[in-house]
């Protein structure tokens, strides 16, 4: 059993202790010399490391560690910038003779996949518009043994093992909930947009069984998930025979659900469930990031920074509890 989980270790720790590696590259310093930068992770998080000093021999051994790796290293445990960061002093695979449980290194969803999945399988089966029932539900049984573990970004909210499950999920509970107020939406239209507008990160990025992503795909590095859910969307429509207007309308909500061309959307939102599907998607990263941040702080203190969140510290109360 771990000892030593990442959410828990303070500055100026000392530790040995396996690790996971979510990404790993050899670079070089302003002063000429080699180092290893390696992103380490458990089941409670994640923390950029650095191996600054490399002895002659080692670098063989260091070019052999790769993502998905457990490793086991001698460390300590520095700030810099307000993160977590690890200055590795010794660094080297685990092997058959280290007793491992990799539960301890696999960061998963709160939720079971298979009950994540049966929810959006149950909502889609209670639309009432055929056609956005009907391309939803040959999205969810095509492309179901991916969804069961396919994190939501290689990196950021929701990188986890069945992360891209919990991102829909969580947003088609509060999409539901929104039509309860703003009662001119539609609420299938809604819910088959949050079901689509993510659908091509299981083909934009490649990831494991574990849910960890290693990179992008070729077509995901020149294309992304909103093209490439587009192409899908206008392949499906055509297939099942849906409206052109409908397939329009669903392939502009995956368009413009980043909502600012530097984030990838050429077009805002033109209609109102295009709209609130952008800001659904917002809610559940931000609350995803500052529950993530705040799960690591101790009350009546504040977390490291998060830069997905413009690089806040984020308070946690010492006196109003969840």
């Amino acid at each position: 059993m771990k000892e030593f989980f990442i959410s828990a270790l303070k500055t100026d720790d000392e530790i040995q202790e396996y690790f996971i590696v979510k990404a790993v590259s050899i670079k070089v310093g302003a002063n000429g010399k080699q180092y290893l930068d390696i992103l380490l992770g458990d089941n409670s998080g994640e923390a950029p490391s650095k191996k600054w000093d490399i002895a002659e021999g080692e670098l063989p051994a260091l070019k052999e560690i790769t993502e998905g790796d457990v490793v086991k290293v001698k460390a300590q445990v520095t700030n810099w910038n307000g993160q977590k960061q690890m200055k590795i002093g010794r660094i080297r695979k685990a092997n058959d003779q280290d007793e491992l449980d990799y539960s301890d290194f696999v960061k998963a969803a709160p939720e079971k996949a298979e009950d994540m999945y049966q929810f959006l399988l149950s909502r889609t089966e209670a639309m009432t518009d055929e056609d956005l029932k009907g391309i939803c539900l040959r999205i969810l049984t095509d492309n179901k043994e991916k969804m069961m573990y396919y994190p939501a970004a290689q990196k950021n909210h929701h990188a986890q093992k069945s992360g891209l499950l919990y991102h829909l999920k969580r947003m088609i509970m509060t999409g539901d909930a929104i039509c309860n107020v703003y009662t001119n939406l539609n609420r299938d239209l809604v819910a088959a947009g949050v079901l689509l507008h993510d659908i091509e990160k299981l083909n934009e990025i490649m990831a494991d069984e574990l849910g960890i992503a290693s990179g992008y795909s070729f077509e995901g590095q020149l294309l992304g998930h909103i093209i490439q859910g587009i192409k899908l969307v206008d392949r499906l429509g055509e297939e099942l025979g849906i409206s052109r207007e409908k397939t329009i309308m669903l392939e502009h909500m995956i368009l413009s659900h980043h909502y600012e061309p530097e984030f990838g959307s050429p077009k805002k939102p033109l209609f109102p469930e295009a709209e609130i599907l952008h800001y659904l998607d917002m809610m559940d990263a931000r609350m995803f990031d500052m529950e993530e941040a705040l799960s690591g702080a101790e009350p009546g203190d504040f977390s490291e920074r998060v830069w997905t969140l413009d690089n806040r510290r984020l308070y946690k109360s010492s006196e109003i509890q969840e």
